[in-house]
C-alpha cells in the first residue's frame, strides 16, 4: 500500500453524535522537511485533515496504531480535533478532575525533601537538571523573559532557605513569570511538551549540544524527580522510560588533544610559578597544587582538602598522600555550612574511607619546596589563597589560562591541549596506563572503577594498535606456512 492510500474505519449501525464522524481514514507515516519532528501522521475525519509530527517514527508509528485499534472498535471521532471519543472523554473528565500540581511548586516541594539528605554538588546538579527542564515546562510569548533569567530565577527559587522571599531585583520579572506561567506536571504526558523536554535536556541556550556529562547528569536528575512524581501519582508513567532520544557528546571518553607529553608538563608548571609574579605569588603558590594533579592524579577537589597530616614526603625516594576529603566548589546557596567549598568525603566511597595514593620522589621535593616557601594554610591545608583561605576554582582557572599563554606556542593556546586544570589528571591516568600499570592499580589510586578507567582512557593507550598489527601479522605468517 503506497502512502498516499487510505485506511477506512469499520462502520458499525447506528450514526455517530452531532460533531462526530464514523468516516475516518487514515494515512501512513511520511516524513516531511523539518528538523526536530520530520516524521508526519495524518488522518481525515468527516472530510476534515488532521495532522501530527513526531521526532520519531517509532512516536509516529505508535499513535497511528493507537488511531487504528480505536477505529476497529468501532469508535468516533471528533471532527474538530480528529481524536477518538474515548481519548476527548478521558481529556474533559481530567479537566474537571482536581488540578495537578504545576511544575515550579512540584519541584520545590520534591528538591526541599531531598535537600538534608543530598550534598551540595548533588543539589547543584539537581537544581540544574530541573531548571533545563522549566524552560520546556513554561509557556513562552512575546513578553516572556529571557531563557537565561528564567534558569536564574528557578535555581534561586528551589533554594528551601528562599521560600517564601522576594526574590532579587534583577530575578523579579522571570520569578513572577516561572510561578504564573509553568505547566502542570501532568502535561509531561503530552508528546510535544516532553519532547521540548528532551531537547532542553540535551542542549546549552545557545543551541549547541551541552557536553555528554551535563545531558547524563541532566537525564539523571530528571528521571528521579519523575519517579517521585509517579508514587506522588501526578504521572501515571514515567514519560523518560520511553524516550530514546541521540546520545550527546562523547560519552566521557578523554580526548587525546586535551593530554600534555613529559616536556608539555614540566613546562606547564614551570610557566605557573611566573604567574603574578608581581601580585602575591599567584602563581607560584599553585605550582604544587597542579603537581598533585600531574604527579599523583587528583582532583582539583581533593588537592583543596589536602592537609598537612595527610602527606608523608620522606627524605629520599617515595612518599604517599592519604587522601580523606574533598572540598569541591559549590555555591553558598547549596552548602549547609553557607561556604562556597562542601566538605565531603572522597568521590564514590563511605565517608569515613581514605585512599593512600603513592607519590614519586619528583612530586615529593616540590611539595616539600611548598610547605618550606609557604607553610600550612588554616586547618593545616596544604594549599590556600593569600589570606589563608581555601584555593577557589575562580584562582586555579585563571592563573591555569595565564600559564599556558606563558607555556604554549599561540596555535597551541587556541588548542584543547591542556585546556583545563583537570586535563593534567588525565595526563597522569594515561602516563600510568601506558607505562604498563595495571588498570585495577590505575583505578585503585586515582579512586576510579575499572571499568571506568578502561572505558574512559582505552583511546589514549600507545602502542595497542602496533602489538595487535605484530599478532595478525605473526597469525598470517603462520598461515602461510601452512598453506604452503
Amino acid at each position: 500500500m503506497s502512502a498516499n492510500e487510505g485506511i477506512p474505519a469499520r462502520r458499525p449501525h447506528g450514526e455517530a453524535r452531532p460533531g462526530y464522524s464514523l468516516d475516518v481514514r487514515l494515512w501512513k507515516v511520511t516524513k516531511v522537511d523539518r528538523k526536530a519532528r520530520p516524521y508526519q501522521l495524518r488522518w481525515v475525519v468527516g472530510g476534515k485533515v488532521s495532522s501530527a509530527t513526531f521526532a520519531t517514527s517509532a512516536l509516529a508509528e505508535s499513535r497511528r496504531s493507537e488511531l487504528r485499534q480505536a477505529m476497529r472498535r468501532g469508535e468516533a471521532f471528533e471532527i474538530a480535533s480528529g481524536q477518538p471519543e474515548s481519548e476527548v472523554r478521558a481529556a474533559a473528565t481530567a479537566a474537571e478532575a482536581e488540578p495537578s500540581l504545576r511544575w515550579f511548586e512540584f519541584c520545590r516541594k520534591y528538591v526541599a525533601g531531598r535537600w538534608r539528605m543530598s550534598a551540595a554538588k548533588t543539589r547543584e546538579g539537581m537544581a540544574d537538571g530541573l531548571a533545563a527542564v522549566a524552560l520546556a515546562m513554561v509557556k513562552h510569548g512575546d513578553d516572556a523573559p529571557d531563557d537565561k533569567d528564567l534558569r536564574l530565577a528557578f535555581r534561586w527559587g528551589i533554594v528551601p532557605a528562599n521560600a517564601g522571599k522576594e526574590p532579587p531585583a534583577e530575578l523579579k520579572a522571570a520569578y513572577e513569570w516561572l510561578t504564573t506561567q509553568d505547566r502542570p506536571v501532568a502535561e509531561l504526558a503530552d508528546v510535544e511538551v516532553f519532547e521540548d523536554v528532551v531537547y532542553r535536556l540535551s542542549y546549552r541556550l545557545d543551541g549547541t549540544p551541552a557536553a555528554g556529562e551535563t545531558h547524563r547528569r541532566r537525564r539523571r536528575a530528571l528521571n528521579t524527580a519523575l519517579e517521585h512524581a509517579l508514587a506522588a501519582k501526578e504521572l501515571s508513567e514515567n514519560p523518560l522510560q520511553r524516550a530514546r532520544g541521540k546520545r550527546v557528546g562523547s560519552g566521557g571518553v578523554v580526548d587525546r588533544r586535551v593530554l600534555v607529553n613529559a616536556v608539555q608538563g614540566r613546562q606547564l608548571l614551570t610557566a605557573v610559578s611566573y604567574v603574578g609574579s608581581w601580585d602575591r605569588n599567584r602563581g607560584r603558590r599553585l605550582v604544587a597544587f597542579y603537581a598533585v594533579l600531574y604527579y599523583a592524579g587528583l582532583r582539583p577537589a581533593e588537592a583543596v582538602g589536602l592537609r598537612l597530616s595527610d602527606c608523608h614526603l620522606s627524605e629520599k625516594g617515595w612518599g604517599t598522600l592519604t587522601l580523606r576529603e574533598t572540598r569541591p566548589v559549590s555555591g553558598k546557596q547549596w552548602t549547609d555550612s553557607g561556604e562556597r567549598h562542601d566538605r565531603r568525603g572522597l568521590k564514590a566511597r563511605e565517608s569515613d574511607t581514605d585512599r593512600p595514593v603513592p607519590i614519586p620522589p619528583v612530586l615529593v621535593v616540590i611539595l616539600r619546596d611548598h610547605l618550606k616557601e609557604f607553610g600550612t594554610a588554616k586547618e593545616e591545608r596544604v594549599f590556600g589563597n593569600e589570606r589563608g583561605g581555601v584555593v577557589g576554582s575562580s584562582t586555579y582557572w585563571r592563573v591555569w589560562e595565564e600559564a599556558r599563554l606563558f607555556a604554549l606556542p599561540p596555535d597551541r593556546v587556541e588548542s584543547p591541549l591542556a585546556g583545563r586544570p583537570y586535563d593534567l589528571r588525565h595526563a597522569c591516568i594515561t602516563r600510568w596506563l601506558n607505562a604498563g600499570v595495571p588498570i585495577a592499580e590505575v583505578a585503585r589510586r586515582v579512586g576510579n572503577s575499572p571499568e571506568v578507567i578502561h572505558r574512559r582512557y582505552h583511546g589514549c593507550i600507545d602502542g595497542h594498535e602496533e602489538a595487535a598489527n605484530a599478532k595478525i601479522a605473526k597469525a598470517l605468517e603462520e598461515e602461510g606456512d601452512t598453506g604452503g
